[in-house]
């Protein structure tokens, strides 16, 4: 079934003698019905509001007869889960998170900090290479298809750990893609502003200059300079990012830069045999005209595509293959249905 629809089935002498698909919610529909009737309140009306329906989408979610448990790991989407989970329970809740060797990929820390502020009672695993390479002979049994989301192997191992102690975990996916959470959604803005203005010449010329130099090179000549920076304009693995960069500054349309931002290969129909890229990113299918709100219809296509095709495939399957439940509040429709409607600069700040 497609995401949003519900099928209904006649029964006759042990056999289906008729169904029915019908379609109960729709995200292009909901976007549409946004654009059309915009938030016009404040930023801190705004946040009042949305805390009202989070508080309520968790606690829904918090209803079990079987320990319930949360995945924490230490960024805004889940710590606020967390947090308003901790502020509906009478006793510490459990909170999962992975954490890395690599520093520069490691975000237990922060889960950590998190965590004991708000008293939960946490556990965390640590993802060595050697364990990543055990889980891998295993991914074509939990995922049933090639699939190459990178953090698959972490997922899982966190959900295992997590059904050690727990039968349900609350998650915080959703929250990027219905509130602008992504750095692409900002970045595409920043670089189509300026290479928009440029030669299609000149942006290779600059992607080719710029990707040619090794990420650690890089790493090492702007880490002196981001130190001066705004913290706000400090980021880690700069080198990776202006990699990213330099892939992306050539594409000639918006469309064809969303393409380039949220995919690892420059052509992916070359990696499967006889695979082929979709027509459009159903693009069309957003309802939303306006070019200047571009990020709008990233936000909704990563809603059509990116969760159902990627994330949620990744948690509901690394989940199930140790009889762990997950439950996302964000993916609440009142809770996306709201962030539609904001304004995008409310979403920005």
């Amino acid at each position: 079934l497609e995401a949003g629809h519900a099928a209904s089935f006649v029964v006759s002498d042990r056999r289906v003698a008729a169904g029915t698909k019908i379609q109960y919610w729709s995200a292009a529909q909901a976007a549409r019905a946004g654009v059309a009737s915009r938030y016009r309140g404040s930023l801190e009306e705004a946040s009042a509001e949305l805390e009202v329906l989070l508080r309520d989408a968790v606690r829904m979610r918090m209803i079990s007869d079987v320990p319930l448990g949360a995945f924490l790991s230490g960024g805004i989407d889940s710590s606020l889960v967390v947090v308003l989970m901790q502020a509906q329970s009478s006793t510490p809740v459990r909170t999962f998170t992975v954490g890395f060797d690599e520093s520069a990929f490691n975000e237990a820390v922060y889960a950590k900090r998190i965590a004991q502020h708000l008293g939960t009672e946490h556990t965390e695993i640590r993802l060595s290479a050697t364990e990543a390479l055990h889980v891998v002979p295993n991914l074509a049994t939990i995922y049933d298809e090639p699939f190459a989301d990178s953090s698959q192997v972490a997922t899982y191992l966190v959900c295992r750990e997590a059904r050690r102690h727990v039968t349900v975990c609350l998650s915080g996916d959703g929250g990027d893609e219905g509130y602008c959470g992504y750095n692409r959604y900002v970045w595409w803005r920043q670089i189509w502003r300026v290479a928009r203005w440029l030669p299609h010449g000149v942006r290779n010329a600059i992607g080719h200059r710029l990707g040619a130099v090794p990420a650690q090179k890089l790493n090492r000549i702007m880490n002196p300079i981001l130190g001066v920076l705004p913290s706000r304009l400090r980021y880690d693995t700069v080198g990776e990012r202006l990699h990213k960069l330099a892939s992306v500054i050539g594409e000639p349309t918006p469309d064809a830069l969303y393409r380039r931002l949220i995919s690892h290969w420059n052509d992916p129909a070359r990696v499967v045999i006889g695979g082929r890229e979709p027509a459009d990113t159903r693009f069309a299918d957003s309802g939303i005209s306006d070019r200047d709100a571009f990020t709008e219809h990233m936000m909704l296509l990563d809603i059509l595509n990116y969760l159902p095709d990627d994330i949620l495939v990744k948690v509901d399957r690394a989940s199930m293959a140790v009889s762990l439940e997950v439950r996302a509040p964000l993916l609440d429709y009142r809770v996306l249905e709201f962030g539609m409607s904001l304004p995008l600069d409310l979403k920005l700040k």
